[in-house]
């Protein structure tokens, strides 16, 4: 099963969209309970390697002018705005970001609490966590939790995500786990030759609103929009089952640059 489509929505423009295997692949299209575009793919046939390339032409969203706090009553507002069904799952523990006392010691050391604003709260966790946090390539696996990054204060942008996405809901936030890629900047800095994550929290009278603790940065035209799910595990990129052989190995090769280069 693939999850490589990015979105077409809230300003993203996709303008195309390829998947081929190698070799040759039965494959159907699907959406998942997220909105999610899937490719389930089956290759009944003995085969020594399976290369999946996906291609993509997108115009990133704008960047989003968003205001320094939501003004009066602001966690008033933000929890009548909450619904108590169609938020369950942006409110709630998932198997990657339950919270424990690991995490309740993590914030009392870091003196990490909510402020007067649930936006400005946000965006000052966002931050702090780049700080504190180490970025080492590595460091934990798509099946880490948060316990791991706690322990060593190291991990990547996965788990980034999962830590400020574990606090957030905590504070009855909305929140949910981004996946994407991360354009090239201005100066032409390449973009993550991987996959990307961040979160994205929703606010009233302001809508989801994307922070990247990794970058310490919030809502740009930087960001590539692939998929949204509780947690890394609703949006891996690949997953599947192999039958057969004694050892496999995955290898992960992502190019962005502008469309007319």
């Amino acid at each position: 099963m693939c999850c490589l489509r990015p979105c077409h929505d809230r300003g993203q423009e996709l303008l195309s969209f390829s998947l081929e295997t190698r070799p040759e692949s039965r494959m159907t299209d699907d959406v998942d309970c997220f909105g999610n575009h899937r490719h389930v793919l089956s290759l009944l046939e003995e085969h020594d390697q399976l290369e999946i390339e996906a291609r993509s032409v997108v115009v990133p969203a704008p960047g989003t002018d968003h205001p320094a706090d939501l003004g009066e009553n602001a966690w008033e507002r933000l929890h009548a705005a909450s619904r108590p069904f169609e938020d369950w799952e942006w409110l709630h523990p998932s198997r990657l970001t339950c919270p424990s006392a690991s995490l309740t010691a993590f914030l009392e050391r870091h003196a990490i609490a909510p402020g007067a604003d649930p936006l400005a709260s946000t965006r000052d966790l966002s931050s702090q966590l780049h700080r504190i946090l180490n970025y080492v390539p590595g460091s934990t696996s798509t099946q880490s939790t948060i316990e791991d990054v706690l322990a060593t204060g190291q991990g990547v942008c996965q788990d980034y995500a999962h830590l400020m996405i574990a606090i957030t809901r905590s504070w009855g936030i909305p929140s949910r786990y981004v996946s994407g890629f991360l354009c090239p900047d201005e100066e032409g800095n390449p973009g993550y030759h991987t996959t990307h994550a961040w979160v994205e929290c929703r606010f009233p009278d302001v809508g989801w609103t994307a922070f990247d603790p990794t970058n310490d940065s919030i809502d740009g035209p930087g960001h590539i929009r692939v998929a949204t799910g509780r947690d890394f595990s609703d949006v891996s990129p690949t997953r599947g089952i192999l039958l057969g052989g004694s050892q496999a190995a995955l290898e992960v090769d992502v190019r962005i640059r502008p469309a007319d280069a």
